[in-house]
């Protein structure tokens, strides 16, 4: 008759991983012999269903990170926004010498002046905010119509510094100038985040398997709120051990679309899925016997009778184990150890 031993409750992690990928797994520690004779304890039922490999991550609610807006101009500064101020497209940033230093949409920063019949990316990133503006055209008609209308010069000629480039729309994070400032180039003039709402959180690189741009997240608010999250962004940064030893990690930017948030900045957490399996057949993690010729087994149960049926695992999760195997199917009783 097959023999097989229980897979005690206590065995660590590093097993069960190897037990996922089908590696020999010595017997635990402490864990019982036992014969087809020797009924178990308990049971459990054999049950299909989804299963996904999650892992939960401390992450920090906020507007994201700040960047730093350094002015272009020279005079004086005349005006400042109020810290949390939202500027957009064509929004005026702050004023030198009482004329706005307005916000463009791109990548892109402008370092040469612009006008008509000038070619290259700066134009089109130009030329695609003047339609944006509803200005037609890069043309020396249009410029003049757009300076107009922000009280500047109409000279047709696009000056770089009354120029700043986002992204996209701005938050207002900190003024670090003020009204009569020399507003020489270089100058720091304000810092700026997103205007939404977004998580940032740090995590190692061999969980870099979690990080799938566009994936859905499950985020816990520090009230135990959970709503959906979605991964925007990620990118390779370099942080400091506490030897001073730097070390590669992956910063990943999440945004909460339009979940409701009634915190501005808080600590939160983060339920990433790494994998799923539709509709697979698992069983309590302890319910696994190693068996003494190699791999893994289960004991079925039928009535006063029971028949130890060997079984391939696959994913691991919420400690629950996929197998299949010959004669399995959901609902059956499996036994537990003792």
């Amino acid at each position: 008759m097959r023999r097989r031993t229980f897979i005690s409750a206590g065995i660590g992690a590093a097993a069960l991983a190897a037990a996922a990928v089908g590696l020999s797994v010595g017997l635990p520690t402490g864990a019982k012999e036992a014969t087809a004779e020797t009924a178990p304890r308990k049971t459990a039922k054999i049950t299909k269903q989804n299963l996904a490999d999650t892992e939960t991550k401390s992450g920090t609610l906020g507007y994201g990170n700040t960047t730093k807006l350094a002015n272009k101009a020279n005079g004086t500064i005349t005006w400042v926004p109020a810290a949390g101020a939202t500027v957009e497209r064509g929004g005026t940033l702050y004023k030198v010498d009482d004329l706005p230093v307005v916000l463009m949409y791109g990548a892109l920063p402008f370092y040469r002046p612009l006008s008509s019949g000038m070619e290259g990316a700066d134009v089109d990133q130009f030329t695609a905010n003047l339609k944006a503006l509803g200005y037609s055209g890069f043309s020396t008609s249009a410029i003049k119509k757009w300076q107009k209308k922000l009280g500047l010069t109409e000279t047709g000629m696009v000056e770089p510094g009354r120029i700043a480039v986002a992204a996209e729309a701005i938050r207002v994070a900190t003024v670090e100038a003020s009204v009569g400032d020399d507003a020489s180039p270089g100058r720091e003039v304000l810092t700026y985040t997103a205007t939404k709402r977004q998580i940032i959180t740090t995590i190692e690189v061999n969980d870099a398997r979690l990080v799938k741009v566009n994936e859905k997240v499950k985020v816990t608010l520090p009230d135990n709120k959970v709503v959906d999250g979605t991964i925007v962004s990620s990118r390779n940064v370099i942080q400091n051990q506490q030897n001073g030893d730097p070390v590669t990690k992956i910063e990943v930017t999440i945004g909460l679309g339009d979940a409701k948030v009634d915190f501005d900045q808080a600590s939160v957490r983060i339920a990433f899925v790494a994998s799923t399996r539709q509709n697979v057949l698992t069983v309590p993690v302890a319910a696994l016997l190693a068996l003494r010729e190699g791999g893994y087994g289960v004991e079925v149960i039928d009535g006063t009778t029971s028949r130890i049926v060997a079984v391939e695992t696959g994913m691991f999760a919420a400690g629950r184990v996929e197998i299949s195997g010959q004669g399995l199917s959901d609902g059956l009783t499996v036994g537990m150890p003792s």
